[in-house]
């Protein structure tokens, strides 16, 4: 099995192959061996892909299985690769993007200057959904509030990147990124070695990097934790992952206790001080204190420490006003406004339902656009037009009617394409990059690469493992290599 029947499609860009169907210089070295390979070895290869992610444990639950059932990963041998001048581009300018999120949230919740002088509508901030009153005069430890943002892009037909949105408040899937590198490996060891791909193994370390870093003032040792609501959650996998990884403990909400403003953890030989906390736990549950009082998983006290400054919480509660998706809109305004530069990484063209031009223009056009709910995700609460019926516009001209608020609207890009492994064939399918950026205030990193998700159904959009997507590893190379 090879490429030579491949055929990419000429209406979007293909990550692979040019529009005359000739390897692009950065896949050059793959495509030949993969081409070099004897009849039916590249589905063994991805049989033993498949069994490496079973044995690895590597899965998920979907949120709407009321069993909890947990799912292998789908996965796709056939990697997506970045060459280094593009990749170089993608950092800067999520640097600038992080940079500009973390001094918007320090501004929202403290002095509002960005509302007071009308850049961004003060109604859009007061009324979405993730805006926490309870942090208004919050001032995080080192005024770092997003330390893991995961940044979600496409590339569209022109061959731009673009950011669709940010994800700030629990980002996931950084896991999937370190376990697919590993099977690529194994799987493809002198392709790999061949290409230069630049290493991601260092993930966990930087991020036990950045938890230090960022700890409470004067606390030279801090120990760190990763606080998880529990197995039941579905990225429960990654939660443990990622405390293995760090060398640190994985903790429950009941580990925790709060004395004297102080946070500790229970063990065996007593109560140990926490200084550092790693949360996969929403704000509503943090502290059931200070916000939702039924909640189960949270810890009593957590955020009368954390005001305190004995404790930080990364992400600092509050920055899920940062992931609305129509505030998204405003991020290159906020770029302009604080750090005085344009933004590098376009966003996709907006339009919001709040303004009666822009509101009129959706309802107009519901057959050509993609309409998303302000905070949901996983692929949920959106009508992509094209694909939708006339039943499912009028429903959703409605809600926009009831809460134009909740609705903002985009044309629809054609994501980009990578070569999979369908059946006995590659087929072309839509991939979207999810990069993982952390914030240390004085440094940001961005980990070279990230999470490529993939629709594995003909012609679908919709690349959330909720919704039938799987991954590809994504290779970054080396500068040499390009």
């Amino acid at each position: 099995m090879h490429f030579n029947d491949y055929q990419p499609n000429s209406q979007c860009y293909d990550e692979l192959f040019d529009a005359d169907g000739k390897a692009r210089d950065c896949a050059k070295v793959l495509i030949e061996r993969i081409n070099q390979l004897a009849k039916g070895e590249i589905q063994r290869r991805q049989q033993a892909a498949e069994l490496a992610l079973l044995n690895m444990g590597i899965t998920f639950t979907l949120a709407s299985d009321q069993q909890g059932t947990e799912r292998i990963f789908p996965f796709d041998v056939v990697p997506r690769i970045i060459d280094a001048k593009t990749w170089q581009a993608i950092d800067t300018g999520l640097q600038q993007r992080i940079r500009a999120l973390n001094l918007f949230l320090q501004d929202i919740y403290n002095e509002q200057r960005i509302l007071k002088d009308k850049v961004i509508p003060r109604e859009i901030i007061e009324s979405a959904a993730t805006f926490r009153k309870e942090c208004v005069g919050l001032k995080p430890p080192k005024d770092i509030w997003c330390h893991i943002t995961g940044t979600d892009l496409i590339r569209g037909a022109d061959g731009v990147y673009y950011v669709l949105e940010d994800n700030l408040r629990c980002p996931s899937g950084v896991s999937y990124v370190l376990e697919n590198r590993q099977i690529m490996k194994r799987i493809f060891p002198s392709v790999f070695e061949a290409s230069h791909v630049r290493p991601v193994v260092d993930y966990a370390e930087q991020l036990a990097c950045t938890m230090q870093a960022v700890a409470p003032e004067g606390v030279t040792d801090p120990s760190m934790v990763v606080l998880t609501p529990g197995i039941h959650n579905s990225a429960y996998f990654e939660h443990a992952y990622l405390a293995q990884q760090m060398g640190i403990q994985l903790v429950q909400g009941g580990d925790l206790v709060v004395e004297n403003k102080h946070v500790y953890k229970r063990m065996t030989d007593g109560f140990h001080p926490v200084h550092v906390i790693y949360r996969r736990i929403d704000d509503v549950f943090l502290d059931p204190k200070t916000f939702r009082k039924d909640s189960l998983i949270g810890v009593p006290g957590l955020m009368e420490a954390y005001q305190a400054g004995n404790v930080t919480l990364m992400n600092a509660p509050g920055t899920g006003v940062a992931d609305d998706k129509v505030v998204y809109k405003f991020v290159p305004d906020m770029i302009k406004y604080y750090l005085g530069e344009e933004a590098l990484l376009p966003n996709v063209p907006t339009y919001l339902c709040t303004d009666d031009k822009e509101r009129e223009y959706v309802l107009k056009n519901l057959e050509t656009l993609v309409v998303k709910s302000a905070n949901e995700a996983g692929g949920y609460g959106m009508l992509i037009g094209p694909a939708s019926t006339a039943k499912e516009r009028k429903e959703f001209a409605q809600k926009i009617k009831d809460n134009p608020r909740n609705f903002m609207a985009q044309p629809v890009v054609q994501l980009s394409q990578v070569p999979t492994l369908i059946g006995n064939r590659f087929e072309g399918r839509h991939v979207d990059l999810r990069p993982y950026i952390l914030n240390r205030g004085s440094e940001v990193f961005v980990l070279p690469g990230g999470l490529t998700r993939v629709a594995l159904k003909r012609g679908s959009l919709v690349v959330n493992s909720s919704q039938g997507g799987g991954s590809k590893d994504t290779w970054v190379l080396e500068e040499s290599a390009c």
